[in-house]
């Protein structure tokens, strides 16, 4: 069974869906603080993290038991979350302070704040290096988090700025690992600038069909990135040897968040308050989970069929992320008996 957490800013929930590789429904709902934002993160035990926009906390979960266990207090207006120095820490970007936290997961408090630039949003870490977008400014911050491997919080610090261009306003980016490039969700401009990692310059700009772009994930097979259109209800996705758009798929109103499983179902967050008929689409509408199944489908051509349905979530989901219980309960009864034997 796979999990998928939706995060659903409007009702100050994280709504969880559970998929059983033929169909997806809702088993619980968890309530956090107000406006959460962001994808969930998650240590390899299920402790999963989200950031709460309008009281400046983040939330820590129970991804076992779908219960909230505690909040800390960090920068105003967090809003992007990664994990690093091995699990032992959690970076909180604070778009209302400008700044980075760093917490300490053990104590559950906020240890140190460094300034990064303007109205930083969300982020994605790669090879000791947290990239960062910031909103405000139309670049990426490159900050080297390495020395959290060592416990040494005073050695993070900003490296590079990154510049894209004036009025982008980049929210996010993912990293394909496998080719070095990072690819921008930028919110106001109909492209997704692609950074080369090795020189920290965009290599390329892909064109799509619409602004609105939000956020980047990749099939399983690294063969495709998938990027949601905010403004035109759909899912490019990305031929990442061509770097070129082959189809889009039709995503609910107003997709933000996108993941995809290990059996490359797709699932984007519809985040529109307003409902959207489509008679093609059962319950098309807002406030919902888009499943887009793709296992069968080739991508590569515009005409194959695509199967889609809509599972309802709280008010306003912004962000989804996948969960694996079984892994995640395996490694927490690992991690006790290590305990229980020392």
């Amino acid at each position: 069974m796979t999990e998928i957490y939706s995060t659903d800013t409007d009702s100050g929930t994280i709504s969880v869906l559970e998929s059983n590789g033929e169909s997806v429904y809702k088993i619980a709902s968890i309530q956090v603080g107000n406006a959460p934002r962001g994808s969930v993160r998650f240590t390899s035990d299920g402790r999963g993290y989200v950031s709460n926009t309008s009281t400046n906390t983040v939330s820590e979960i129970d991804g076992l038991t779908h219960e909230e266990t505690r909040r800390i207090q960090v920068g105003n207006g967090p809003r992007g979350l990664f994990i690093v120095g091995k699990e032992k820490y959690l970076l909180v970007s604070n778009s209302g302070s400008d700044t980075l936290s760093v917490v300490d997961l053990e104590h559950g408090e906020e240890i140190r704040q460094i300034e990064i630039g303007r109205d930083p949003r969300h982020m994605i870490v790669a090879d000791g290096f947290a990239y960062i977008s910031l909103w405000g400014e139309g670049s990426i911050a490159k900050v080297d988090v390495s020395t959290l491997d060592s416990g040494d919080v005073d050695g993070v610090k900003v490296v590079n700025t990154i510049m894209l261009a004036p009025h982008t306003f980049p929210y996010s980016l993912n990293i394909d690992n496998t080719r070095g490039l990072a690819f921008v969700a930028c919110n106001a401009i109909q492209n997704i600038p692609v950074i080369d990692l090795a020189t920290d310059r965009v290599h390329a700009d892909i064109p799509v069909r619409a602004g609105g772009v939000r956020a980047v994930t990749f099939t399983p097979d690294h063969k495709y990135a998938l990027a949601s259109l905010e403004r035109d209800n759909s899912v490019a996705v990305i031929d990442l040897e061509s770097l070129s758009v082959t189809r889009y798929l039709e995503a609910g109103p107003a997709p933000r968040g996108v993941v995809s499983d290990s059996d490359g179902t797709i699932y984007a967050a519809a985040f529109s308050r307003a409902t959207v008929m489509k008679l093609d689409v059962p319950d098309w509408g807002g406030h919902g989970v888009t499943v887009i199944r793709t296992a069968d489908t080739d991508l590569s051509d515009p005409n194959s069929e695509v199967v889609t349905e809509t599972v309802p979530v709280g008010f306003g989901p912004c962000s989804v992320s996948v969960f694996d219980p079984a892994a995640a309960r395996l490694a927490r009864e690992t991690k006790t008996a290590q305990a229980v034997s020392v």
